[in-house]
């Protein structure tokens, strides 16, 4: 069963710049002026059919330059984690350390606003994850970013508690609610300080297994703060294809803020084909292809993840923390 969580981090989980969404309907009636003087540009070309297409050419160049910066920015320096979440968590006592390994082959290619271009560059992420009782574990990432004429650097590192539903609760589908919050170097995100909140549901029925992620992303320091909580909705369905191997379909997406979609072309939207395969009950690997259909999204890159679960330490946690035999945890 492909367990695992996961996000798109395109970066880790942000993205460099969102441009503000046009305001629309009430919000535009209401600040829009009482009369528009009519524009003077068709009268003054009439008579000079070369400085009318002169201006509409300069017009479609300005149009096309600012859209083209706006979705370059979009999505410098993702590409960190991409995985769905499961909602199952790590098992008490045991700590799952895991290595996620993106490799851009066909990305964004220019320095914006001071962020780096990531097409061939290696985003490597250290994701190690405690299990402290049945419904509760801490996760820490450590990024870090390798790429051509710019050497090995640490990019960033996140923080993140997650809590679910004890299978003891017997619900139909698994739910679990993981919260994050880190910090980027600006080199790599011109959002600096970033939160997130991700609901799971998962459920696995036969040799199928499906998982949806609605994630809300916010930043704290940097050009998205003006944009309030965005939407990036991640989406995993899974077939066993035999007791080991199991191959799916992963999608991960970028709307926008919640209180009004960025256009289709701003948005960023990704397709993954992926495998999981299981090397036993201590180890996990996933293995996917990533192809982005808008040209906001990086367009190829190829992503893997190896983990492995330890005992390294005994929890001794707090009674209220402690699970009860009788069900729910102590007093």
């Amino acid at each position: 069963m492909p367990r695992k969580r996961g996000r798109h981090k395109a970066c880790p989980h942000n993205y460099a710049v969102f441009p503000q969404p046009a305001k629309r309907g009430r919000e535009a009636r209401a600040q829009r002026p009482p009369f528009e003087r009519p524009s003077l540009t068709p009268h003054l070309t009439a008579g000079y059919p070369d400085l009318a297409m002169k201006t509409a050419i300069a017009k479609g160049i300005q149009w096309g330059v600012l859209t083209v910066v706006a979705a370059l920015s979009l999505h410098a320096q993702g590409n960190y984690e991409i995985q769905v979440y499961g909602s199952d968590t790590v098992a008490p006592g045991r700590t799952m350390v895991e290595l996620h390994s993106n490799f851009t082959f066909e990305g964004f290619k220019q320095t914006v606003q001071g962020v780096l271009p990531d097409e061939h560059q290696l985003h490597e992420t250290v994701e190690v994850t405690q299990g402290w009782n049945d419904w509760f574990e801490t996760g820490f990432y450590i990024f870090t970013s390798y790429g051509p004429n710019q050497g090995y650097k640490w990019v960033g590192d996140h923080l993140r508690p997650r809590v679910r539903v004890p299978d003891k609760w017997h619900w139909p589908v698994g739910v679990s609610l993981s919260t994050e919050i880190g910090y980027q170097r600006p080199i790599f995100s011109a959002d600096t300080w970033t939160w997130e909140i991700r609901p799971i549901v998962d459920k696995q029925w036969k040799s199928w297994y499906v998982a949806f992620n609605p994630a809300l992303e916010r930043s704290f320091h940097g050009p998205s703060v003006a944009e309030g909580l965005g939407f990036s909705p991640n989406f995993k369905v899974a077939y066993s294809v035999t007791r080991k191997l199991s191959a799916g379909l992963e999608y991960y997406g970028s709307l926008g803020s919640v209180t009004g979609f960025d256009p289709l072309d701003l948005q960023q939207h990704q397709i993954v084909p992926s495998i999981d395969y299981d090397f036993g009950p201590n180890w996990e690997f996933n293995l996917g292809a990533c192809i982005g259909v808008t040209r906001s999204t990086d367009r190829f890159l190829l992503k893997m993840i190896i983990g492995r679960r330890f005992r390294f330490i005994t929890p001794r946690l707090p009674r209220v923390l402690k699970p009860n035999p009788a069900g729910g945890v102590t007093d």
